[in-house]
């Protein structure tokens, strides 16, 4: 392996491992979304309503996680269950508007300590990272098939 993947590896772990860029303390708030919740209320706010087969697809999870992801999610009121609105049989998964307020005010939270960690780049820094982190993770999509709704 080369040096520069070895690096790329390391900060890739590190990166994972940082986040949620949570605000000291938040960890313990009771109203924070856990990272599995954040992940599929941000793909259902941007895709709209899923099935649980859509969901495997989406994220390549077996049917116990996601059924143990998306019945707390229902516990907590942040999803629920509505009938196909394209007519099929199969029931769908849509974000609540709890469920929406939450994903937004953990997502201001994640802005506000993205904004620091940033504060000390020019526009042109921003543009880049946010370029190579697109294409990056466009990568990842393609390697394996499972790619990420965007504008």
């Amino acid at each position: 392996m080369s040096s520069l993947a070895r690096s790329i590896e390391r900060e890739v772990m590190l990166l994972g491992r940082h986040a949620f860029l949570s605000p000291p303390g938040s960890k313990g708030r009771g109203n924070r979304l856990d990272r599995s919740a954040y992940v599929l209320l941000t793909r259902l706010e941007e895709q709209g309503p899923m099935s649980v087969a859509e969901l495997q697809e989406a994220f390549g999870l077996d049917q116990s996680t996601l059924s143990r992801q998306t019945s707390a999610m229902l516990r907590a009121g942040v999803v629920e269950r509505i009938p196909d609105p394209d007519g099929g049989l199969a029931r769908k998964f849509r974000a609540t508007p709890l469920g929406i307020e939450r994903l937004e005010a953990d997502r201001s939270e994640k802005l506000a300590a993205l904004s620091k960690v940033l504060r000390g780049w020019n526009q042109d820094q921003i543009e880049a990272f946010a370029e190579m982190l697109r294409q990056f993770n466009e990568g990842i999509e393609q390697v394996d098939g499972r790619p990420w709704p965007r504008a």
